[in-house]
């Protein structure tokens, strides 16, 4: 009856599996790492799904079957811990992100290696008896600390992008940890129930469906909320917030000069000043092709971050001299206004500082100001 329970659970388990494979080979959104991520995190549930339905199948049956429980029960614990890290494959975007990657592989390959020399010894976490019956070694804690090791990790992981992406829907990242952790806790206590693999397939469903929101509202250009999520949030908007617009000056000039793909380059220098400056007080959107905004929640904070902004762009213009000035404008929204109204009055004030901007240049006899190759 159990083996029956566990085939069926087992079933439903790969139904889905191959499924959320379909979903990502037709998602023409992904990029081609992040669709291989996605892919190989659910082949890999569903290699130990059956591995784990081959234990429960061959556990205390004939005897010349003790090789399958052993190499089994040694690839499922072996490779379990590596699920988390693939879905950190899936989020990586910075080299910091790639270097802990490779140190957490690393890691797992040792892991692997030690519970492989161990089994000639009885088994380090887990051992089959020479009557082919299962079980749990005192060293088990280890694979419980290999495993919850790579939670947390994917756990930080998954809050660093967030926080990268602008994305605030942190709660349920916890939410989604506490799930995996507590359903792996109750199969360790219960493991008659079987129902780990069903938790963390659900998990990494929920996953998929969390990164494909969070990289739907960014621009893909330069990694700032997108024009879409700046209208989606602003419909109907009531927050008393400081609306702040930023337009690149002469920027058309470096496009028809050197080519989009430099004209791109000082969109992504930009756009990352801009989050550096800001994303801590607010949402940061890309509206235009060389039109940015802000969505600043502590109006206290604009002075400090608009200068924080201008220097580290200062700084950047040492190593590239084609980025171009930035023309700033603000103003706050009313709760007795419009989003639009505010916005009229924002622009008014940044095509005065563009105004200031190109009187400067003719003072200073500068047609623009960027460096002539």
């Amino acid at each position: 009856m159990t083996d029956l329970y566990f085939l069926t659970l087992t079933g439903i388990n790969i139904f889905v599996l191959v499924f959320m494979c379909v979903l990502v080979r037709l998602n023409t959104t992904l990029n081609p790492e992040q669709a291989k991520g996605f892919l190989a995190t659910f082949i890999l549930i569903g290699i130990i799904c059956i591995l784990e339905l081959i234990t429960v199948l061959v556990d205390g049956t004939a005897v010349w079957l003790r090789p399958v429980n052993i190499m089994a029960n040694y690839l499922g614990f072996g490779l379990t811990p590596a699920v988390p890290l693939l879905m950190i494959y899936t989020l990586k975007s910075s080299e910091r992100d790639i270097r802990i990657l490779k140190i957490a592989v690393v890691v797992e390959i040792i892991y692997m290696l030690i519970l492989l020399v161990s089994l000639a010894f009885g088994g380090l976490v887990f051992r089959v008896d020479s009557s082919n019956h299962y079980f749990r070694e005192r060293g088990f804690h280890i694979y419980m600390i290999m495993y919850y090791a790579g939670i947390v990790l994917l756990l930080y992981n998954m809050l660093e992008t967030a926080r990268v992406f602008q994305n605030r829907g942190r709660e349920l990242i916890y939410s989604l940890s506490a799930f995996i952790a507590i359903g792996t806790l109750v199969q360790i206590l219960i493991p008659e129930i079987h129902i780990t693999w069903l938790c963390v397939t659900l998990i990494a469903v929920l996953f998929y469906l969390y990164c494909n929101e969070m990289w739907n509202q960014l621009d893909g250009l330069t990694g700032l909320l997108s024009q879409k999520s700046y209208i989606n949030k602003t419909i109907n908007y009531c927050s008393e917030d400081m609306l702040i617009v930023m337009d690149l000056d002469d920027f058309k000039y470096i496009n028809d000069t050197y080519g989009h793909l430099e004209g791109d380059k000082c969109l992504r220098v930009i756009a990352k000043c801009l989050k550096t400056a800001y994303s801590e007080y607010g949402n940061c959107y890309r509206i235009g092709g060389d039109e940015f905004c802000v969505l600043l929640k502590d109006k206290e904070r604009e002075i400090s971050c608009k200068d924080k902004f201008y220097r580290i762009l200062e700084k950047q213009r040492t190593r590239n001299s084609l980025l171009p000035e930035v023309s700033y404008g603000s103003a706050l929204i009313s709760g007795e206004e419009s989003i639009l109204d505010a916005k009229a009055r924002a622009d008014q004030n940044m095509y005065g500082d563009k105004k200031a901007h190109k009187m400067k240049k003719a003072l200073s006899g500068n047609p623009v100001f960027v460096k002539q190759r």
